[in-house]
């Protein structure tokens, strides 16, 4: 990994919250995915050099009753949603200190075409991830269109396993702008916490499957500092009993300053 003059380092602080399909149930739901929350946080770099993009990332965090999973559901779903209660929480995974070590190659310029006043984009990858929470390696490719003239924009960021990208986008002339973006990610899954269960301790845990895709579509948005993108993205099953495909959103607001 290089450190040079396009070197960038971006931060995250996050929290997942993963249940079964059912949550009304209070017993063990042996089928499907254990209860499990996971609070994080990460610091990440990007270098552009020649012809690629290396990013890196170092995620610290915690899995179980200390990521407060629990409240954060019950805060939303009884105060917020008026959403049924979860009620397996006596369930989930037992405390564990989490972390990962993420890096991707990305080739953002291997194939372009200017389409008149528009420039399309198709961006191969790698990626691997090591650790307690995920290992696993992954390779994919990301289709992007929008104005020449405002050509340097990348995907949002997104929760992993899923295609992320840095979120950077350029201002526009006119302050307006707009990006269309797609790509299909395949990930040979080794460890999943999530679907495992507590690496030193026993815990629930499901038979995960380890080859999983992923297909996203998405649209950003951009005025003057500020961009607005909503991606849905398709993932295929991750563990043996799972009933269906998973189909999910995701919308991020990115300002410049």
């Amino acid at each position: 990994f290089d450190i040079n003059e396009t070197t960038s380092t971006y931060f995250t602080i996050g929290q997942n919250i993963y249940t079964p399909s059912n949550i009304k149930q209070s017993n063990l739901q042996v089928d499907d995915r254990p209860y499990a929350g996971w609070l994080y946080g990460a610091v990440g770099l990007t270098t552009i050099t020649e012809n690629h993009m290396d990013e890196l990332e170092f995620t610290l965090g915690v899995v179980g009753p200390a990521s407060l999973g629990e409240q954060t559901q019950k805060l939303v779903h009884t105060h917020l949603t008026n959403s049924p209660t979860p009620r397996g929480w006596g369930n989930q995974l037992e405390n564990e200190v989490g972390a990962i070590i993420s890096a991707r190659r990305r080739w953002p310029t291997w194939f372009t075409k200017n389409l008149g006043p528009l420039r399309m984009r198709v961006e191969p990858d790698i990626n691997l991830s090591l650790g307690n929470i995920y290992t696993y390696a992954g390779t994919g490719a990301t289709v992007t269109l929008g104005p020449y003239k405002n050509r340097l924009q990348d995907t949002p960021t997104r929760v992993r396993p899923s295609m992320a990208g840095t979120g950077f986008f350029d201002t526009a002339d006119n302050k307006f702008s707009w990006f269309l973006f797609g790509g299909l990610d395949g990930r040979l899954m080794a460890r999943n916490i999530f679907l495992d269960g507590n690496t030193f301790r026993d815990s629930h845990s499901v038979d995960k499957k380890y080859l999983v895709g992923d297909a996203n579509l998405g649209l950003a948005l951009t005025y003057d500092d500020y961009r607005l993108s909503y991606t849905l993205n398709y993932r295929t099953k991750e563990f043996d009993d799972q009933e269906d495909d998973t189909l999910f959103g995701s919308i991020n607001l990115t300002t410049r300053f």
